[in-house]
């Protein structure tokens, strides 16, 4: 196998919570600052950086009394209330995928908090597969820019050519090739419908990532 370690997106790859995160967003404003946000308001939460989403929320209402990091902690706050509703929607073989490749060096590469993603590894229960966990507050700009990815190569200490990148949205795609990563798209959590195609190499579910595909592959091309 060509590839020296995998780089995975969290949520819409390994599980579905981008929803609750919304969720869990529309809560904490309401209760903290008394502002009500709009379907539309949730909707950007899904394949964005709190970056991006504090920016967005700024321009739209003005300024907001929270800070980009105090917005996350009180969703962050707000999150495990929304699980213990909703529960966890883990994808379709991503327990398994993670398993299979956990002889690799992995890491998880998110737009959500630290804070997030520690809770959402806690509750599939992988957080030990992954030797290094890239979040919003790690790097100075989000997805599609490369920070995270690069960052995460150089933690494990590694080429990003070595590495494989597991993403659903279009800036997450666009952050693993400009990283200059081989890049794989699984469409089992694309539920904003994002175009894949700028993806290496596409797959419906995390099931399909097996040991035999990645030895069909080499950085920049499948057989």
């Amino acid at each position: 196998m060509h590839f020296r370690g995998i780089l995975f997106d969290l949520d819409g790859t390994l599980l579905d919570s981008e929803r609750e995160s919304a969720e869990a967003m529309a809560r904490a404003l309401a209760r903290g600052l008394g502002l009500a946000v709009s379907q539309e308001d949730r909707d950007h939460v899904i394949g964005h950086s709190w970056v991006d989403i504090h920016a967005r929320l700024e321009r739209l209402y003005g300024p907001l009394a929270w800070t980009r990091d105090q917005l996350i902690a009180a969703t962050a706050a707000e999150r495990p209330a929304v699980f213990a509703e909703k529960g966890v929607t883990v994808l379709p073989g991503a327990l398994a995928a993670v398993a299979r490749f956990r002889h690799l060096p992995l890491a998880i590469v998110t737009g959500s908090s630290r804070e997030e993603a520690r809770h959402a590894l806690e509750l599939l229960g992988v957080r030990d597969a992954f030797r290094v966990v890239i979040a919003s507050e790690d790097v100075p700009s989000s997805k599609p820019a490369p920070d995270g990815y690069l960052a995460a190569a150089a933690a494990l200490a590694l080429d990003p050519a070595a590495c494989l990148v597991i993403e659903d949205s279009i800036s997450g795609i666009a952050a693993g090739r400009a990283a200059g990563a081989h890049v794989f798209a699984v469409a089992a959590g694309n539920f904003a419908g994002h175009d894949q195609s700028a993806a290496h190499h596409q797959i419906a579910t995390l099931e399909e990532l097996t040991l035999e595909l990645l030895a069909a592959c080499r950085p920049g091309a499948c057989l």
